[in-house]
């Protein structure tokens, strides 16, 4: 009787009191940290780093592209290689505090790791290359692993914090605090003055890890009886893959869109790991100017976010995924013709409401998609899916600027144009979702 009082009481929730919630507020928090991170690091200042000490002109500075790439899609298949055993360790145990804690905790430190290696000169090269750049550019892809990993734990305790009706807003209110969180993390520019990149690292790991503290302090985790717990072996994790891909036809609704989202997370994984080199390169940004156009870009993410949280409560989160896609080919298309700097304002602006929006809509709709039972397993998928993805889209960008580096500014051009036909294709995917099939 208890739990259907409190049920009802959650069902009845109006919007600030959902958000003033400790434990919607702490989740969101997390956003707000790891955003820093990944806007600083993977978005901002790991590029502006490369680009500072490899990209001394036009064709070395695809190189620096293809070293970003590369980076990212190392990365991004460690991640591959373990989230399937994420899921089934959610799924086993119910904790997902602790691991988000551990993880982020390693992604802080390899993060001060970059900072303190970036500002040593061992006076030895390596092709030309310094050994501290390659030393950066390790720590990064551990750094980001981790950041990445924590993410999978933290986007499955969304469901813990309210009903699936909340969802859609839970979702929206966390993408949009976090999108908050890059708007501080800029501050970290003040510190670097248009060079000296390496400076911006240590301070942003100080920012990740004071804003995922109430996370770490506030949230309890909700435990499986240890009697009740099977012990996993590594290989556990892709046995439940293959058993779920077995029962594909009573998930095809969720496989379907599994589908459609690796393409779509190809072009936005792409998209922000070369968005600073490809404006400041390609469209003639200046540092400066480029962390106004993301401050703008950002303020259009958080506007889109919590906009989409009810657009996908209103029209259900198919068709707010469909909208969203469309959204990021115009931005996209636009970026690839750009000659002015006008016309990659507007590029950046229509990229930021569909960056934040896609996040709201897909975790609702796993959610959505989802058995409760399996939805740990589902997000290691979702994870797994996005992370593959991450591969492939940013080694395509890497290997074009890389065959092409001869041409200039065109090989940068005809790389982020492929990712057009990457979101069409996803997005042409999506469409043949029919989530009343599902279970």
């Amino acid at each position: 009787m208890g739990k259907t009082i409190s049920k009802q009481r959650s069902n009845t929730r109006g919007p600030i009191a959902l958000y003033l919630s400790l434990p919607i507020l702490s989740w969101a928090f997390y956003d707000f940290a790891n955003t820093i991170f990944s806007s600083n690091i993977n978005t901002v200042f790991f590029p502006f780093y490369m680009d500072e000490v490899l990209g001394t002109d036009e064709v070395r500075q695809q190189v620096a592209s293809t070293f970003i790439s590369y980076a990212n899609a190392v990365a991004s298949f460690f991640l591959v290689l373990f989230s399937p055993l994420f899921g089934v360790w959610i799924d086993n145990t119910g904790l997902k505090k602790r691991f988000i804690v551990w993880f982020a905790s390693i992604s802080i430190l390899f993060t001060f790791v970059m900072g303190i290696v970036g500002s040593l000169d061992f006076s030895v090269n390596y092709s030309g290359v310094p050994l501290s750049l390659y030393l950066v550019v390790v720590s990064f892809v551990i750094a980001k692993f981790f950041f990445n990993s924590s993410l999978v734990f933290y986007d499955s305790m969304m469901g813990d914090l309210g009903t699936k009706e909340e969802m859609p807003l839970i979702s929206g209110f966390g993408v949009a605090v976090g999108y908050l969180g890059t708007i501080c993390g800029l501050l970290v520019y003040l510190l670097v003055n248009d060079g000296d990149f390496h400076r911006a690292f240590i301070p942003t790991a100080i920012l990740y890890l004071i804003f995922s503290l109430p996370l770490f302090f506030f949230i309890k985790d909700k435990p499986i009886p240890k009697e009740q717990r099977k012990k996993i072996k590594f290989i556990e994790g892709y046995k439940e893959i293959i058993h779920t891909f077995k029962e594909m036809k009573k998930y095809k609704a969720i496989f379907t869109f599994m589908i459609a989202y690796f393409f779509l997370n190809d072009a936005i994984a792409t998209t922000i790991a070369m968005m600073a080199v490809y404006a400041t390169a390609i469209v003639g940004f200046t540092s400066g100017q480029f962390i106004v156009l993301y401050l703008v870009s950002t303020i259009a993410t958080v506007i889109g976010s919590m906009i989409f949280g009810y657009i996908a409560k209103a029209i259900g989160a198919k068709q707010a995924v469909t909208i969203v896609s469309i959204i990021m080919i115009i931005a996209l298309f636009l970026a690839v013709f750009a000659t002015t700097q006008g016309m990659f304002w507007i590029a950046g602006s229509l990229f930021g409401v569909s960056l934040g929006s896609m996040w709201v809509t897909s975790r609702t709709l796993i959610i959505e998609l989802s058995p409760d039972e399996k939805r740990g397993q589902f997000f290691g998928l979702f994870a797994f899916s996005g992370k593959v993805s991450s591969i492939i889209g940013p080694a395509i960008y890497g290997t074009v600027t890389l065959v092409m580096k001869d041409y200039g500014t065109l090989a940068s051009r005809v790389a982020l144009g492929s990712l057009i036909i990457l979101t069409v294709i996803g997005l042409l995917i999506h469409l043949k979702v029919k989530p009343e099939k599902n279970r």
